[in-house]
């Protein structure tokens, strides 16, 4: 069903198929230039108490403490829901950080991290996300693949490469080719429906996007889109000194200081989305306090 037009709004049915639902005259209109939701440290939902601390880098020898293990979740997890129920809440962006465990039986085995290592491996993970996107073919989901701790030089090569294999042959026809200027139509005609954004040089495959360049809000003061040509991220980054305020209170936790904040962000992207083009805006607990329908509606509010 289409949204229904009226005082600047629309009336989705779902979020789950939001893209399906946007206007015509959107439907030709590249990537770069729509408001796309989209979830910070995307599976730290999924940090395993039971794993080595991996960072920061100062509390990784208190990895056998189990306090300091579950200190570190506490303030490590930063979504709520599954990549799944993500996807299916409106999410169309996920920031995926992969690590590789040490002394790791299986020498391509990997996970997510932030803090900790994710009790799911990524190919498992993927899969997931390969399965949704077969039963979604006109929502474009876009996958931020970066940071690769514990890629040591002697296997980062063969990693690396197998990663991309996995990739290219799991997603296989659904990856948008990084030549070409993706916009819905596009997407849509091609059958081709997964973005795949890997930060290391993968010039040889043209189904792997380059890096996308993130901006961090450190302020609520307005920020110019540097390229409205390509791909950009923005994401509001909770300050060390505003997390230091609420570290210590024991029944505190790092969803709960975002929390507080979320409404001062969503006034911020409005005010923004009124002076420069958002795309790709991405949140921590994406899925609550109605983030995922205010990114959507600025595609309306155009």
């Amino acid at each position: 069903m289409s949204p229904e037009k009226g005082k600047g709004r629309a009336q989705f049915t779902s979020y789950r198929d939001w893209m399906a639902q946007l206007p015509v005259e959107l439907h030709n209109t590249p990537l770069f230039n729509l408001a796309i939701p989209g979830s910070h440290d995307s599976m730290s939902y999924d940090l395993d108490i039971n794993s080595s601390i991996i960072e920061p880098d100062k509390l990784k020898k208190l990895s056998k403490i189990y306090c300091a293990r579950k200190i570190v979740r506490k303030w490590a997890v930063t979504q709520e829901e599954t990549i799944t129920k993500q996807l299916d809440a409106g999410v169309r962006y996920l920031d995926l950080r992969i690590a590789r465990k040490a002394n790791d039986t299986d020498p391509t085995r990997l996970y997510f991290y932030h803090g900790l290592y994710t009790r799911t491996d990524v190919e498992t993970v993927l899969k997931e996300i390969n399965d949704w996107a077969e039963k979604h073919p006109k929502e474009i989901v876009i996958l931020a693949l970066s940071n690769f701790k514990g890629f040591d030089k002697n296997i980062k090569e063969q990693l690396h490469n197998h990663l991309i294999n996995f990739i290219k042959t799991l997603f296989g026809a659904k990856l948008f080719l990084r030549m070409n200027i993706p916009t819905l139509k596009r997407c849509w005609d091609q059958g081709r429906n997964v973005i795949v954004s890997y930060d290391y040089p993968a010039n040889q495959h043209p189904e792997i996007w380059g890096k996308i360049k993130y901006y961090y809000g450190k302020s609520m003061d307005p920020t110019p889109r540097p390229n409205p040509c390509e791909l950009t991220l923005f994401h509001h980054l909770t300050g060390l000194n505003v997390i230091l305020k609420y570290i210590l209170r024991l029944c505190d936790r790092f969803t709960n200081v975002v929390l507080r904040s979320l409404p001062k962000l969503l006034n911020w992207v409005k005010q923004q989305a009124c002076k420069t083009p958002m795309n790709i805006v991405a949140s921590d607990v994406v899925t609550r306090d109605n983030f995922i329908p205010t990114i959507v509606q600025l595609n309306i509010s155009k």
